[in-house]
């Protein structure tokens, strides 16, 4: 998306007097301002010799300053070009923007970047600038951003400098600078999949970074001997940089400025869910040579990455079409795996394309597929769409074709399109992924396709979430971006914007819902909004501030006026997010539309937006009106973004952005308004079931509490271990299959007391062995589930995880919620500090919900309490000591004293009966006895591995 300023104008000034002899003077007095450690006049011959050959105006400077706010990014171009001729010369802007900028006006389509091209006729001996802003939202792809500028300004230039600053709410992490990437093949393999480069690779000379937490700045200036040791036609190739960001656990990040939001959702530590994947390969005669032997080369290495989850199958097609496994997709065994490369090796190229009948063929088998028993209800299916031409035998009618595949696919599964080479109908292929919930891809003729092939099926192979739908507060938002997507793919990420209804509003509550693989999870959380507010603020005072300094102002020789004017812009970064999203949401939707009412109310939506922000889109156009050389160098006159004539009937290349893993409504062809997308019923909070739990409890330093419903007594006692012992607290292996073992960790004792250190339980596991093994292993910051697969939680948010069997239930930082099948419950407190004095340690307590599940031949430090009864009785006096009190417990007297202890983090006090002695005769044994030789030790008392 451009927000395109484009200012044009001409400086005569002292320009005018130069003679064309006196430029070579001006040539050395700009080689004077670099260090090249050689004398100015000393240029190598062969930079002059290019530099006296020019007949076009010569770049004296080219700048480009960047700033991402939040993978948000601002960059201003500035280049000044000195016609040192005395007769008029056309001077020529062109710039690469990146390849999810919409551009109309003045563009030359190409697969990576779109190329603004603005000519101006330079009178001579005069100075044209030119000015370019533009804004673009980064992806996240296989973990990382991406950001890329374009430095071919296909001349040696006098002053080149390119400065980037990258500011973020989270700290910045995986910072790399790639050498320059040139050359279309290098280009495309690496800038379409992002795969990760390996840290040896040197940023270009004269790199500079510095790296502080939350903000970075990278700056790149080769002078004009240093510009001419990489290339003399000036086609440098792209700045690459590639970072993330810290990112908590959770709900994820949500930004709130000036009565909008920007909520950032990338969940990492998640299961892997199992996929359906039929590919369909394009062998016609176009693909002989490289392009088949590529999309082999490619094929061999997926199938070496499938899952053993996965099912799978290939098609073939061309005139026919071949199913390597008729009417069924097949598991991930070595032999199949074999037998598949056997027939993608027998692949021959021959004969036509026959687009309609090869999807037709793949979303039959898959439809098929899914409606049969071996189906996994909540896996994510896919195909995976190659061709490089376009369709030439059976149906040939795009629209036609579009139709059968919708009506194929019928909303079950996902369409992922490639297309390789030139003669491709990309417009096809990226409606076909559009429409059904998908993504298009392209790959140049002279792209490493196998790379580029492995690179996307890495993007779109690990899928973690689906169904995935995230609402806010009903009332208190509305225009709300998509907010619904069908899958989330490792290493990708969700953007949602929106307007608050209300600014003044304290709490906006966010609830993420979505489906892994068998379970359900909800993830809720509310935010505090003038916190937020307060924060984001901070980082865009940072931010603008960065943009002001060091820029330069046209006419001076200095971009500083621009600075300023793209930080007031930045200012509002979170409103322009929102317009950013809601434009491309419109554009979409557009493309999406079944009906001619639905395509003008998002073309006008997409084209009002537009013209608010100033985006030029392919609903609108950049007039230009070119300047006249005025005798008092006046200004030359700002462009306007207008409404693109005859903007319903344009389908321009670029319409929609390639790339986005997720699509909305949950499912294929789904249809969405982009900015009218407010949340209904389903914001609405759940309410919250009520737990009922015992006092018996393991909690604080750690105070043991046991309560005796049939005996009407409640008993207590202390264990005083040592920091890094492991307590078995519950054990029923043999029986129920439940085990619970708690770790201590240390503090120093507080001032006063009679103790020389605190313990409390910094981790509790709870190994379940029926009907199959899982753990659930519990800190105060983070809950890891691990049964068929593994599931990082946050203790911050709310979260639900129901795995049948076994589930979790998480209210953000108050209490963790075990359930085991169904009878069996334990409640976890979580205790944290924000600002802990030197004695206190975030900790746990160990509560017993229910217990029914449990065997009577349950045992350890808790579990060997609660089917037993205790009785009180007295010791008679004897001498001047008064009776004093025992329990009988089983065979054994145990003296005991009066206590209160407060239970429940201090909202509840009980009265107890205090064992002594780390209960001592109370407990079987001695404490030592419960002690695990790990976390994960399920040996039963007696005879079990519980003795260190």
């Amino acid at each position: 998306m451009l927000l395109l300023t484009l200012l044009v104008c001409f400086s005569p000034s002292v320009l005018g007097q130069l003679e064309e002899s006196q430029f070579a003077d001006e040539i050395d007095s700009d080689f004077a301002d670099f260090d090249l450690g050689i004398a100015p006049r000393r240029v190598p011959r062969q930079v002059k010799t290019i530099l006296s050959k020019e007949t076009k105006p010569h770049i004296q400077e080219l700048s480009i300053k960047t700033t991402i706010i939040s993978r948000y990014a601002f960059t201003a171009v500035y280049c000044a070009m000195l016609n040192r001729h005395s007769a008029a010369t056309e001077g020529v802007f062109q710039f690469q923007v990146p390849a999810n900028a919409y551009v109309s006006n003045f563009t030359i389509p190409e697969p990576e970047v779109e190329v603004f091209r603005m000519a101006a006729n330079i009178p001579g001996r005069n100075r044209a600038v030119f000015l370019l802003t533009y804004e673009e939202l980064l992806q996240r792809r296989l973990g990382r951003y991406e950001h890329v500028t374009s430095l071919r300004p296909l001349q040696l230039v006098s002053r080149l400098t390119l400065d980037v600053t990258i500011v973020d709410h989270s700290p910045i992490t995986d910072l790399q600078v790639l050498p320059l990437r040139n050359g279309r093949s290098s280009s495309a393999s690496s800038s379409e999949t992002g795969p990760k480069t390996p840290a040896k690779l040197e940023p270009p000379v004269t790199t500079v970074i510095k790296n502080e937490k939350n903000v970075c700045k990278i700056t790149f200036s080769p002078n004009i001997v240093q510009q001419a040791k990489i290339t003399t036609n000036g086609l440098l190739g792209d700045f690459v940089i590639r970072y993330d960001v810290q990112r908590d656990m959770g709900i994820g990040d949500i930004q709130v400025l000036n009565g909008h939001f920007v909520h950032y959702f990338a969940p990492k530590d998640l299961p892997v869910v199992p996929k359906n994947v039929v590919f369909v390969i394009d062998t016609s005669a176009s693909m002989l040579g490289t392009k088949i032997r590529q999309t082999k080369d490619a094929l061999f290495t997926i199938l070496r990455d499938l899952r053993p989850g996965d099912r799978f199958n290939f098609i073939s097609f061309s005139n026919k079409i071949k199913v390597w496994q008729p009417n069924r997709l097949v598991p991930v065994t070595p032999l199949n795996v074999r037998d598949a490369k056997k027939f993608i090796y027998t692949l021959a190229t021959t004969g036509g394309t026959n687009i309609d009948d090869a999807m037709q063929t793949g979303s039959s088998l898959l439809r098929d597929y899914l409606s049969g028993p071996d189906a996994s209800p909540n896996s994510v299916s896919l195909i995976i769409f190659l061709t490089d031409g376009r369709p030439t035998v059976g149906e040939i009618q795009s629209t036609v074709i579009l139709g059968n595949t919708r009506s194929a696919v019928q909303e079950k599964f996902c369409i992922f399109t490639i297309g390789i080479g030139n003669d491709v109908d990309y417009r096809l292929l990226e409606r076909m992924a559009l429409e059904n919930c998908g993504m298009m891809r392209r790959i140049h003729e002279e792209a490493d396709a196998s790379a580029m092939l492995k690179g996307f099926y890495d993007e779109i192979g690990t899928p973690l979430l689906s169904d995935i739908r995230i609402n806010y507060t009903e009332d208190s938002v509305q225009y709300v971006t998509q907010h619904l997507f069908t899958n989330y793919f490792n290493g990708s990420e969700i953007v949602i914007a929106g307007k608050l209804t209300n600014q003044s509003a304290e709490i906006l509550h966010v609830q993420v819902t979505a489906s892994n693989s068998d379970k359900s999870i909800i993830l809720e959380t509310d935010v505090p909004l003038r916190h937020r507010q307060i924060e984001t603020e901070k980082h865009v005072k940072a931010a603008t501030a960065a943009m002001a300094a060091g820029a330069r102002t046209p006419g001076s020789g200095s971009m500083q006026g621009l600075g300023v004017a793209l930080g007031s812009i930045a200012e509002d970064f979170v409103e322009r997010v929102w317009g950013f999203l809601s434009v491309k949401d419109g554009l979409r939707s557009r493309l999406r539309s079944q009906t001619s009412k639905e395509r003008e109310d998002h073309i006008q939506q997409a084209t009002n937006l537009s013209l608010t922000y100033h985006f030029l889109t392919p609903l609108t156009n950049l007039v230009v009106e070119k300047p006249e050389v005025l005798a008092d160098g006046s200004m030359a006159p700002a462009p306007t973004i207008t409404p693109a004539a005859g903007s319903a009937a344009n389908e321009l290349p670029g319409d929609t952005e390639e790339g986005e893993p997720q699509k909305p409504n949950g499912k294929p062809g789904g249809q969405t308004s982009s900015v009218r997308n407010t949340i209904g019923k389903a914001a609405r909070r759940p309410a919250k079931k009520s737990i009922t739990i015992s006092k018996t409890s393991a909690d604080g330093d750690p105070h043991f509490v046991v309560e005796f419903p049939l005996s009407k007594l409640t008993v207590c006692f202390n264990i005083n271990g040592e920091p890094g012992h492991i307590l078995r607290l519950v054990s029923d292996h043999k029986y129920s299959g439940v085990t619970v073992n708690g770790k201590l960790i240390g503090a120093p004792a507080p001032p006063g007391s009679h103790k020389q250190q605190r313990t409390y339980f910094s981790t509790i596991t709870i190994v379940v062995d029926h009907p199959k093994r899982a753990y659930i292993e519990v800190t105060p910051k983070k809950v890891i589930l691990d049964g068929r697969d593994r599931m990082v939680l946050p203790c911050h948010s709310t979260v639900a995880v129901d795995s049948g069997a076994l589930s979790v239930s998480i209210v953000g930082k108050s209490n963790v919620t075990v359930t085991i099948g169904g009878n069996i419950s334990f409640v976890i407190l979580l205790h944290q500090y924000k600002n802990p004095a030197p004695y206190q340690r975030d900790h746990l307590g160990f509560y017993i919900g229910q217990s029914k599940g449990l065997s009577h031949n349950c045992h350890g430090l808790l579990g060997q309490f609660l089917y037993e009864e205790v009785g009180l009785a007295e010791l008679p006096a004897q001498g001047d000591m008064k009776p004093s009190p025992i329990l009988k417990v089983k065979d054994r007297s145990v003296p005991v004293v009066q206590k209160s202890r407060k239970i429940y983090s201090g909202t509840q006090s009980v009265d107890c009966w205090f064992a002594r002695n780390n209960a001592a005769k109370l407990i079987d044994g001695q404490y030592e006895d419960y002690m695990s030789s790990h976390m994960f030790d399920t040996g039963d008392w007696p005879h079990g591995t519980n003795r260190v």
